[in-house]
This record gives structure tokens, sequence and C-alpha cells, in this order.
């Protein structure tokens, strides 16, 4: 995940020498005055405050925004020109919808009380449908006198580029402008330089009593338990003249298709209300973040500065859920494949075979003001890729998708072995082509993220411990997947290929003194020694020796990098440890969950219940029971909860999957399409779940419904209904 934003210098608390630059970086300049919601549909996403307004508080970065661009800056609701009460909100279970409750303050009018609080209740009801935000603002009065008020909502719009709403700031901009159309529109237009014209289209029902181009009024007058509603929907490049469909309508056509969405999906049932919880939350918004493609549904990486398709982010929350929904699998990887580089581009960091960053959709994309239109500066995106594909073949046996990807898998192998591997040593490494791009392309892609053991930061082609491991991977799937096309002579070469980097990899990464592997070799192959969690996913890969494999957990559980939550990225103590850094000492819950399905592959399930256990209890301590992208890798502390990271998306794709992959990993699920089995390789559930029944657990054409029950470290399995023909079994192996 990127930490995009222009160039700046920041000051620290105790000094005035600047500190080093940090390209893309996301600023936290001051506290929220109000806890934010969002909302997403597609390529359009909403973030509101805990009233239902936008820009009406400081500290978030709220607004209407579509393919990089903000549609709505500010939407604020008055009350007789003050302010109404927040009485709560909350999001649907679902993400369909949001719900803001409100009350009326005392009101005066010329010193005299004219209403008491709590006689009128607003309730604000807010969702999105293709391209629309849709709202419906009720008010009842209960009082026992006639209420006459004016309702009135404040609106304005600046179309800024998301990266201009992130801080960055640019020298020219296009020419906005704004007018009537008819008695209850308005129409807000932006001629961008791209020569882009967008629009912003709002329409109320009813007719407003006053409107101009930045306010409309409702004059209410209320008898005693009498109720109005007001409609508003604002639409992205809506055509001149175009309605919005109407509110109660669409909000159950919106509902429909979020429910279909899910259909043919795995679902999990636990011995635990608060797991259960969990998990409805974050397949809620693993369905918020899906976004329909020409290629198939994507998950976007998050929300907000990542609600685009982001190629390792997509990746790996496709694998992560591979086991519960594999159609995820296939649509990545036909848009990844789609966008695949044909041809070299420094500024884009594009070289053919190489699978795609991110993509953007904004002005500043379009002008190249920013490199990331589709950006390819990421070193791991094309192994993960090579390895995604295999995965998902032996987990569906879909043949046909397989031979529609192979021409990109093997693109994407002539690059590994090519471009990829500059100086032909055998090594996977990067070094960004443009100044524009990212400095650092591993998935920890901030400008600190790979250092010395002294500090010193890398310098040269950096070749990443962790993405070694994802080119053995994906050699040694690819040679499987060539066999299942008759390619034998590839099949042979890449597990030849994969032996090889594996010897090497021990001879050049291991680090005898830290009983680990070496977090990156610089540009001179110099290793960097420090203990990062990148040796963890090493364990994911499958890579590197048993004995050292278990060097490498026992390392990982350690209390200076397991911190009762989970793993931190960096162990304290070393050189730049940070507990409230992005990439050198926070908990990521992504990173631990590839974590725990390499302890499990290493049969280290007492790990992975120790790592499940810590990001269960996290969970329980957040938000909506949402793990956000990252949280502060402070020690745990007996009766307090973990210390958030403030800038952290959420939802998050890959946070979202996590806690079905440590399910993964605890159960040791196996899929073998081609044999029509499911293995469960030493399962073992942590002492929270008592039980966990899995229901239409699909394998090709099959199903099955199994419950797995906890007896101390055991675990037994029953099969409660099976649907074609499918064998299921329980390995026992150390």
């Amino acid at each position: 995940m990127s930490a995009e934003l222009a160039s700046m210098l920041i000051s620290t608390a105790h000094t005035d020498e600047p500190v080093a630059e940090q390209p893309f970086y996301i600023p936290m300049t001051g506290p929220a005055a109000r806890p934010r919601r969002s909302l997403k549909h597609d390529d359009t996403f909403i973030v509101l405050d805990g009233h239902g307004d936008i820009g009406a508080s400081a500290g978030g970065p709220d607004g209407l925004f579509n393919s990089d661009t903000r549609y709505l800056a500010r939407l604020e609701l008055m009350l007789d020109d003050v302010q109404p009460l927040l009485l709560g909100s909350s999001l649907r279970d679902d993400n369909s919808a949001l719900t803001i409750d409100l009350t009326n303050p005392d009101i005066y009018h010329q010193g005299r009380l004219v209403m008491s609080k709590d006689m009128l209740h607003i309730v604000r009801t807010i969702f999105l449908w293709r391209g629309t935000a849709y709202q419906r603002i009720g008010v009842q009065n209960h009082g026992d006198r006639r209420a006459s008020l004016d309702l009135k909502l404040t609106f304005d719009n600046d179309f800024a580029d998301l990266f201009e709403v992130r801080g960055a700031v640019r020298q020219r901009r296009g020419v906005g402008s704004s007018k009537l159309e008819g008695p209850a529109g308005v129409r807000l237009e932006y001629r961008g330089l791209d020569g882009v014209t967008r629009t912003t289209a709002l329409n109320f029902d009813p007719r407003p009593t006053r409107l101009s181009v930045n306010t409309a009024i409702f004059h209410l007058d209320l008898a005693p338990h009498e109720s109005r509603s007001v409609f508003v929907a604002v639409s992205c490049n809506a055509r001149a003249g175009e309605k919005p469909g109407r509110f109660f309508p669409s909000l159950l056509a919106h509902r429909r298709e979020m429910r279909s969405c899910t259909r043919g999906a795995t679902s999990i049932e636990t011995s635990n209300d608060i797991f259960n919880e969990v998990l409805c939350q974050a397949m809620a918004d693993l369905n918020m973040l899906m976004t329909d493609t020409p290629q198939g549904r994507y998950p976007y990486a998050g929300i907000p500065w990542y609600s685009t398709t982001f190629g390792r982010d997509g990746l790996i929350t496709a694998m992560q859920m591979l086991w519960v929904d594999p159609r995820i699998a296939r649509g990545v990887l036909r848009r990844l494949a789609f966008y695949q580089a044909k041809e070299t581009d420094p500024l884009a960091d594009a070289e053919p075979g190489k699978i795609l960053h991110e993509m953007r959709g904004g002005e500043m994309a379009a002008l190249r003001e920013v490199p990331f239109a589709c950006y390819y500066g990421s070193v791991d995106s094309t192994p993960l890729f090579v390895l995604l594909a295999g995965l998902y073949y032996e987990r569906t046996g879909d043949i046909h998708t397989l031979r529609e990807l192979w021409p990109a898998i093997e693109a994407g192998l002539r690059w590994i072995d090519g471009p990829g591997d500059p100086d032909r040593d055998g090594f996977i490494e990067y070094q960004r082509a443009s100044e524009q791009g990212l400095a650092n392309q591993g998935w920890k892609d901030s400008y600190d993220a790979v250092f010395h053991a002294d500090g010193r930061l890398a310098e040269g082609y950096i070749a990443l411990a962790e993405v070694q491991g994802y080119v053995f991977a994906g050699k040694l799937l690819a040679a499987r997947s060539a066999r299942h096309l008759g390619k034998t002579d590839i099949a042979d070469r890449l597990e030849a290929e994969a032996a090889s980097l594996a010897s090497r990899f021990e001879d050049a990464f291991w680090c005898e003194e830290l009983n680990t592997y070496a977090l990156a070799l610089d540009g001179e192959k110099k290793p960097c020694r420090v203990r990062s969690s990148n040796a963890g996913q090493l364990l994911f890969s499958g890579m590197v020796r048993e004995d050292r494999a278990h060097k490498v957990a026992a390392d990982l559980m350690r209390p200076y990098f397991f911190s009762g939550w989970g793993i931190r990225t960096i162990a304290h103590g070393e050189a730049r440890y940070n507990p409230m850094s992005y990439h050198d000492g926070s908990i990521w819950p992504h990173d631990n969950a590839l974590i725990a399905l390499g302890l499990a592959r290493y049969g280290l399930k007492h790990a992975v219940e120790q790592v499940f256990k810590g990001l269960f209890d996290a969970a329980a301590y957040m938000d909506l029971r949402r793990l956000p992208e990252l949280f502060c890798g402070f020690r745990r502390e007996k009766n307090r909860g973990p210390t958030l990271y403030p800038v952290a998306c959420a939802p998050q794709a890959w946070a979202s999957a996590t806690s079905f992959t440590l399910l993964e990993a605890a159960l040791g699920l196996e899929f073998d399409a081609v044999r029509g089995e499911i293995r469960l390789r030493n399962p073992r559930l942590p002492a929270f779940l008592d039980w966990v029944v899995l229901r239409d657990l699909q394998l090709g054409s099959s199903t099955v419904d199994m419950c797995l029950r906890r007896h101390g470290e055991d675990v037994s399995l029953e099969v409660l209904r099976r649907r074609g023909q499918i064998q299921i079994s329980i390995v026992l192996a150390h």
C-alpha cells in the first residue's frame, strides 16, 4: 500500500532541522473534530462526518469522490442557522446505508426561546448507487405545538484531485462554474486542464422554498407529530437534464445487488459471537470494496486513499479469500492480465511483462503531474500474479481460465528473469526509473522502510527477502500449471530455477548472528541485517530450510516482535524502530495473516494460535469490529485496547480479509481440485473458538457443509451435508 502524496518537508517537535523528504506522504495535521464514516459503490465513495455532513468539521478527508476526483466538498445541514445535535449514527450490517439520528438544540429568535431542544427528530439516511449519493432527511415533530423552521442545506465543490485533497499543491487548475437547473436542481461544472469536463448535479425533492447555487432552504411548518421528508440526490457526471432514480426503489435495488454478489461464497459461523461480528463486518467491507470492472469484480484497496485498482493489494486479498470465494481471484487475475505492461515507460516504471501497481483516473494522473495513471512501480506484483494464478488453478481446476492467463504468466516470468533482475544475479530487485516514482517498491514502500542495522537507508538496486520467496513459490506453482497444460519442458525448467533460487537465497540472506534472514540486499549486495516481518513472509512461500524456519518463527514470537496484538513490521530495538511509524514498527493485519499461513506450513500451530488470538482481541476493540489497514505497535497492556494509527484506511481490503486467512491457517485448509479433495492439515482451533461451521465450501462443482469442534488441542470433523463428489480428510503430520 503506497504512502503517496506530494513531496514535503516535515519539522520535528524538538528541532528546526527538517527530516528527510517523504514523497507521497499522507499528512495528519490535526485531530478529527467528528468521527468519519464512509460508503462505496463501484468507482464512487463518500466520506462524511458523524452528523452526516461533508466539510462541516475539521480533520477529515470529506467528500463525494468518483474516479479520484472530489465531486462534492461541502454538504451541511442546519436548522434555523444552528447545527442540530447528534443522537447517534449507525451503518447497516451490509454497509448499504448510513443512518444518522439528530435532534434540535434550543433555538432562540431575537433572544426568545422559540423551540426547546429535543422536539424534532431528524433522520438522515444516505447510500451510494451508480455514481449518485442519495439522501433522505426525515423530520418529525414530537412536540405538543406547531414547529416552524427553516431546514438549510449548504453545498459547494472544488473538483479537487484526490492528490490535492491529500496535500499536493498545484500551480494551475481548471475553471469551475455553477448554475441553477430549474427550480429544484443545481449543476456544478469544472473544465480541467486535461480537457475533461466534470459535473456534479444536485436534485432536490420537494422543490426548495429558496434555491441558489450553493444553498437550498426548505421552510417546514409541522403540526404536532407531523412528519416531512426532503430528498437530495448528488450525481457525478450525469448528463444535462438526466434525473436520478427515486430514493426508495434505488435503495431496494442497491440492497438486492449487494446480496446477489455474495451468493456462492462460503459462509462461516462460530461459537464466538464477537468473532462472528468480526467476520460479518469483514465480509460486508469486502463486498463494499468490490468493484465491477470489464474484466470482473475487483477488490479496491481501501477508503479513502486507495479506492482504485492496486495490483499488490488485489492479488494478496484474492489469495487470502481464495478458499472462501475463488471468483475474486479470477476477476483480479483477468484485470491485471489485461493491463500488463507491453512496453517500457520510465515515468510509469513500466517494462514488458510487469504487472500493475496502481491506476488513477484523476486530472493530475491524466496530466502526469503524478505518475499513477497506469503505474507499475512494485517489484512484487508480478511474482504475486504468477503465484496467485497457480493457486487459483489448484483451488478450482479451472483449466479454461488457466489457458487464458498463460500468455500473461509467461510474460511475467520473462520479466522476473529479465528486467526484474538487471544484474542477472538470480535475485529480483528494484530501483525506480524516475524521480517521480516510489523509492521503495515492495509492500513496505515508505521512503525509510529498507535500511541497514545502523539506520542507513539502503541504496541502489534492492532485493527484498520476501519477494524472492514469492518468485520461488510462483515458479513452482507455474511449473505445476505448465504440466497440466502439457508443457513439460517449461515445468522442468521452472522447478530447476526454483531449487537454484532457494539455495542461493540461503547463502546470501541468512544472518547467523540474528537467527533470521536479512530484510534485503542493497545495491552492493550487502545484507540489511535487520529483524523484520519480511522474514516471516518467507515462511508462507515455503522456500526456506526447515531448521531455519523454526528459528525465524521463534524470533517472531519474542516480545521485541510480538506485541500481544500482533507481530510488528520491525522488531523493537532496531535502529529505525518506531511503533507509530507506517512501516517501521507498526502492526499490519495482512502481514500477520501471511506469516500465520507460513507458520502453519511449517507445522507451528501454537504460534498460529497466538497470532490469531492477538488480532482477534484487537478487532474486538476496534470500531465496528473492523480491523484497519494498520495500528501502532505498542506493547499490549492489561485492560487497554490497541493504539490506532491516525490515517489508516478503514475499511481496507487485505485487512478485512485477515480474519478469514487466520482461520484458514488454523484449520490447515488445502484444496486439490484435480483429485476432488479437501484436506485439513494439523487443524487446531484457538481457545476462543469451541466450534466452527463452514457452509457451501466449494470444490469444482461440488460443495460441502462441515462442523469442526475443538477438543483441547485436537479437532474433530463432522460432515453435515455433501453435494457432488468430494473427499474431506484430516491429515496429522509433523
